[in-house]
């Protein structure tokens, strides 16, 4: 087994709990409205709190998988934390953990941090291209949700 793990961040214009509310508790309906090209359908088995079940299926644009399942382990709204495991789609890996934050910044917009670790099946080790696709796959897809929402202005006001 290997382990490793990542971060990232990247700061945004849109509030704390505009963001939240778009990216994280929406996320269901909006990422397969803004990029179908990549997420093509998320279902939710559950009510989207802790225990979720949210099955990702994946658009032309992603070659090397199809479906994935997340659990949501931690949804706290008031503190602006999601945390979730892959439950089922990732043959490589025995574990994978996530957990975006989205905190204030001093003028009024966000600070979204990204971070993961995961295990893998056997000594298999991620090439370069697999772990820039889990954290850039992220990041791309909160980047989508933050155009949306500067272009919407009115959207998730």
């Amino acid at each position: 087994m290997v382990t490793g793990s990542f971060s990232d961040e990247f700061t945004s214009s849109i509030p704390p709990k505009r963001f939240w509310s778009a990216a994280i508790v929406d996320s269901h309906i909006l990422i397969p409205k803004i990029a179908p090209q990549y997420i093509e359908s998320i279902e939710l088995e559950g009510d989207g709190g802790a225990g979720t079940i949210k099955t990702f299926k994946f658009g032309q644009v992603v070659k090397d998988m199809k479906v994935v399942k997340n659990r949501v382990d931690v949804l706290d709204p008031e503190n602006f934390l999601y945390k979730y495991s892959v439950v089922g789609g990732s043959g490589k890996f025995e574990t994978a953990s996530f957990q975006i934050k989205v905190e204030a910044s001093s003028d009024g917009g966000s600070v979204v941090k990204i971070s993961g670790e995961y295990s893998t099946v056997g000594d298999y080790v991620p090439t370069e291209t697999e772990s820039n696709a889990a954290k850039g796959g992220t990041v791309r897809m909160l980047k989508a949700v933050e155009g949306y929402l500067i272009a919407k202005p009115d959207a998730y006001a």
